[in-house]
């Protein structure tokens, strides 16, 4: 039985890991993919070519530095040598990113780069803490324990991130459903009532006469307010990334809010104990490590005190006194490196700060939780039930008369 054949567009990545795309024609998607695989392509995306298709922007791949750690230590533990161990990770990954990735790293490993330059060449993947620590294990022979620190430090960090984004969700969505619900009665219901209390003889109560005029003031002013809250938002954004001071003038405001100052705060030093715990624990420099640390502190504000903290120590200062001659930097922390700068036993002390700091995050996210929701339910409530209220305080007059 004769089978027709059709076009076919695809999308792939080579053994290089270069995107690459284009049209061939063949009898069903997976006469197609086995075409490129026989090319050395690894499709991606295999499709009927022609008609006008609609297809959203394509982000870039997320990089999971934590998951290619996990893996790859995994293989080195077993044995597997370097290079075989991309061709596994290449063969079994599922991310067209992921594999495009080790495909490069192969390559470069192949042709005598060093794994450590060669991971540099991916900055979005790997900051410079990574890169450093892998050079120290590829140094020491000890590659795979190098790593393995590395995923563990790298899932705790995305864990607790995960922590902070999740006990944000739920009160953004609820507060955003309120104030929906809210614009939506006064834009439309609002109005509806006004006409039916036009032609009423007797004077509204002065609670409904103000909703009625805020709900015609909004509805005059709807768009150019929209526009303005937009402006105001993506001023504030502009500024935050841009422009250096204002950005640490945000930070240090936050910090000083009630709750949620210190969860930012507490994450942030968990953050930089974890991080410097980790590399100086590897064999770093002190100085050398707190360099690495820096940028991965988490804010700006951090990363400047982090640095101040390298001039002292490069000044002849103890850590210790570098951190308490900086005000971001609390006592209990002053005092557990102490004790780790005395005994020998930095990375330990940092180790359980971290530890600490992790766990009071955990327990400030409880508590913004319990704070927030009951407060966001309680504002909306007397928000929306006010507005019903106003707008039936009318009726409740009328059936008073009667």
């Amino acid at each position: 039985m004769h089978t027709s054949t059709r076009l076919y567009a695809w999308e792939g990545v080579n053994a290089s890991g270069t995107y690459q795309q284009g049209q061939q024609a063949g009898r069903s998607p997976a006469f197609v993919q086995a075409w490129l695989r026989q090319q050395g392509i690894r499709a991606t995306r295999v499709r009927p070519a022609g008609g006008v298709r609609w297809r959203w922007p394509q982000r870039a791949g997320k990089a999971d530095a934590a998951g290619f750690s996990r893996q790859l230590a995994t293989l080195l533990t077993a044995g597997v040598p370097l290079l075989q161990a991309f061709e596994v990770m290449a063969r079994s990954s599922a991310d067209a990113a992921m594999g495009a990735l080790v495909a490069r790293l192969k390559q470069d490993v192949a042709a005598g780069l060093g794994f450590a330059d060669a991971l540099q060449r991916h900055p979005a993947w790997f900051d410079g803490l990574y890169c450093n620590l892998i050079r120290v294990g590829e140094q020491s022979g000890t590659l795979d324990r190098q790593l393995e620190q590395m995923a563990v430090m790298l899932e705790t960090r995305q864990a607790l991130r995960q922590k902070v984004r999740k006990a944000m969700l739920y009160p953004a969505l609820l507060l955003s459903t309120g104030l929906g619900v809210a614009a939506l009665l006064l834009l439309e219901v609002v109005p509806r009532f006004e006409g039916m209390f036009a032609n009423a003889e007797q004077a509204l109560p002065a609670f409904t006469q103000w909703v009625i005029d805020l709900s015609a003031g909004l509805g005059r002013h709807f768009g150019w307010l929209v526009a303005l809250l937009m402006l105001l938002g993506v001023g504030m954004r502009e500024l935050y990334r841009r422009h250096l001071p204002g950005r640490l003038w945000m930070l240090r405001l936050a910090l000083r809010l009630p709750v949620l100052g210190r969860l930012l705060g507490q994450a942030a030093l968990a953050r930089f104990a974890r991080s410097l715990a980790t590399a100086y624990g590897a064999g770093v420099a002190l100085l050398d490590a707190l360099d690495t640390v820096a940028p991965v502190s988490g804010n700006s504000l951090h990363e400047a005190a982090i640095r101040r903290l390298r001039q002292g120590v490069a000044n002849g200062m103890g850590l210790q006194q570098a951190m308490e001659a900086d005000g971001l930097f609390p006592p209990l922390l002053c005092q557990l490196v102490a004790v780790g700068e005395a005994s020998g036993t930095l990375d330990l002390m940092l180790g359980k700060a971290a530890q600490h700091y992790e766990t009071q995050v955990a327990e400030a996210l409880e508590q913004l939780t319990a704070l927030l929701e009951p407060a966001i339910v309680l504002t909306l409530g007397l928000l929306v039930g006010g507005l019903v209220v106003a707008m039936y305080l009318p009726i409740f007059q009328l059936g008073s008369l009667i």
